[in-house]
Formats: C-alpha cells, sequence, structure tokens
C-alpha cells in the first residue's frame, strides 16, 4: 500500500506540474500494479485464516459467495 501512495503521490505531482500524459499515463499503471498486487496478498491471507473461520463455524456458504464476489471483480 505504502509503494502504491508512493505512485500516487508521484502522479499527482506529475498533473500539477503538466508533465507529459504518456509519463502520468505509465505511473498511474504502476499505482494499480502495485494495488493489485496488495489485493493479491490480503486475498491469500484472507483464504488461509478468517475463511477456513467461517467455514468452521458452519458459515461456508456465506464465505464463499463473498470470497466469489471479489473474484468477479478481478
Amino acid at each position: 500500500m505504502k509503494i502504491a501512495r508512493g505512485h500516487l503521490e508521484r502522479v499527482i505531482k506529475m498533473v500539477e506540474s503538466d508533465d507529459y500524459c504518456i509519463d502520468v499515463v505509465h505511473q498511474s499503471l504502476a499505482v494499480q500494479k502495485a494495488l493489485r498486487e496488495s489485493d493479491k496478498l490480503l486475498l491469500a491471507s484472507h483464504l488461509r485464516t478468517c475463511v477456513p473461520d467461517s467455514i468452521k463455524k458452519g458459515n461456508t456458504n456465506n464465505v464463499l459467495t463473498e470470497v466469489m464476489k471479489v473474484v468477479d471483480k478481478l
């Protein structure tokens, strides 16, 4: 998340400085990539920890529906 924030701060500065559009787009893509990587890590952690706990508590359908909604957005 900090990497994404750093890239985003750079995008903001570039826009304020009226930098070359393609350079701004490249930096924006770096923000998006950093966020996708963070999302993958968070989802993996959720699958290792929260999902098994929910299944043990009998909430299998709810937790699977919740995860599938996230997967649909990927």
